[in-house]
């Protein structure tokens, strides 16, 4: 194998940029209520999408609210931002701020600051409103609509607007209601948790009149259905991935003893962690260099901080945030196991990324991550979610085996090049978005 060869192996597919795939190229405006790619998966989502679009010659818009995406441009298309305020009411170092009176600009605005001090969340309905009196502005310039997870009611609109639209459901969020009900303790907790989710019946009722969403696994679609009531023939997947390029083995990099990592919103029932730190403390016993890195907020209180002082583990626990996507795969590249303990996910961005380094994999079987991960065994060790005794068992086995660690994370890897990159996404998505532009009668218009 020549030494090119052996580069390509290792890296995936080439880096360089191509001609669009055939058609008109699409001037497409990406709607994100949220889009900064350190507050979750669906600024990861429109970083990616946008710049793979681009990659295919398209032109994207992305049109979103604090706190801003991070973007990038590459290839014969564009992408570019536009700044479609809200009031910011939850930022740092203030969240749950009360603007002042100068602030408030219109009645989208009273109703964000209203609902916020009703215990609501008001952001997918106010940027929803937002948005449509925006694009109603703006009909003749462009070809296509894509909301990533808003589902408000400003979006109902659009269509009539002559806009074709495509919205992104990256699984309901009637998931993360149930499962932060279950966890809160007392009526009021219970309360003030069916407060907050309250948009939750807007966006079951917008999803019920939509005319295309697109989802990012089978497990979310069929959650979709059953939580939204979508009819399935409405609801298409369309695979995500990893950066095959940045998130890439590297053998020059040494592996650290003992180091797992994870990637994890603290005190997020959903994302497990409380379980992976229980798992570590009956790890240690077997593997005393036993460590965990989290990419995530360290709590300052909550079930994981109490775990953390109950099993002293205060010296083996670290919390790493706002690190950049290079540093990301080198803390993953520098594991020798990647850990994705969560007790739902709707695709698991973490997975991927942590099998597209090669550094093997332990994982849940929560909602999709099985559809990521792979086979147990074949592609990663996978546990059921919520049983720490299990995770600890799974840690203990491949901490001690380097022979079965070498061969998962390269099994991880080859599933994730033939299944799981962005450029894969894109061109899902773009057939997606002629297809909803056929069913409104249209023709996509030459970019000036």
């Amino acid at each position: 194998m020549t030494a090119d060869a052996t580069r390509d192996a290792q890296t995936g597919p080439s880096t360089e940029v191509g001609p669009p795939e055939g058609d008109t190229p699409l001037r497409i405006a990406l709607l994100s209520y949220k889009g900064n790619p350190y507050c979750g998966g669906q600024g990861v989502y429109v970083r990616h999408l946008s710049r793979e679009l681009a990659r295919l010659g398209h032109h994207v818009e992305v049109i979103g609210a604090q706190p801003y995406p991070e973007l990038d441009h590459v290839g014969p298309g564009t992408v570019t931002l536009t700044e479609l305020p809200s009031l910011d009411l939850y930022r740092q170092p203030d969240p749950f701020r009360t603007p002042r009176r100068e602030e408030l600009r219109d009645w989208v605005d009273a109703l964000e600051v209203a609902t916020m001090w009703t215990g609501g969340f008001p952001e997918p309905l106010t940027f929803s409103l937002r948005a449509r009196r925006h694009l109603a502005d703006r009909v003749g310039e462009f070809d296509v609509v894509h909301d990533n997870q808003t589902l408000g009611y400003g979006l109902l609109g659009l269509p009539r607007l002559g806009l074709p639209l495509v919205t992104t459901v990256h699984h309901p969020i009637t998931v993360d209601r149930r499962l932060e009900l279950d966890a809160a303790e007392g009526w009021r907790a219970r309360a003030s948790v069916r407060r907050w989710y309250g948009f939750t019946r807007m966006q079951r009722r917008v999803a019920r009149r939509l005319p295309a969403i697109l989802t990012v696994s089978g497990s979310s679609r069929q959650e979709i259905v059953d939580h939204l009531g979508v009819r399935p023939d409405r609801v298409d997947v369309v695979h995500i991935g990893a950066d095959a390029q940045l998130f890439a083995p590297d053998r020059d990099q040494p592996e650290v003893p003992g180091r797992i990592v994870t990637t994890s919103s603290a005190d997020v029932p959903l994302k497990g962690l409380l379980y992976l730190v229980e798992a570590l403390a009956k790890t240690r016993a077997e593997h005393p260099d036993a460590h965990l890195v989290v990419v995530g907020t360290r709590p300052a209180r909550g079930p994981v901080a109490e775990a953390i002082t109950r099993y002293d583990l205060a010296d083996r626990v670290e919390f790493v945030k706002g690190i950049s996507d290079q540093e990301l795969a080198r803390l993953i590249r520098g594991a020798q196991v990647a850990c994705v303990p969560s007790l739902y996910e709707g695709f698991s961005l973490p997975a991927a990324e942590a099998m597209a380094t090669g550094t093997p994999l332990v994982a849940s079987t929560g909602g999709a991550i099985p559809e990521v991960a792979g086979p147990d065994g074949r592609t990663c060790l996978a546990v059921p979610p919520g049983d720490s005794d299990a995770l600890a068992v799974a840690l203990v086995r491949l901490l001690g085996d380097p022979a079965l660690r070498r061969r998962l994370g390269e099994a991880g890897r080859a599933r994730v090049l033939g299944r799981f990159t962005w450029e894969q996404a894109a061109l899902g998505t773009v057939r997606r978005y002629r297809a909803a532009i056929a069913a409104q009668g249209r023709s996509p218009r030459k970019a000036g």
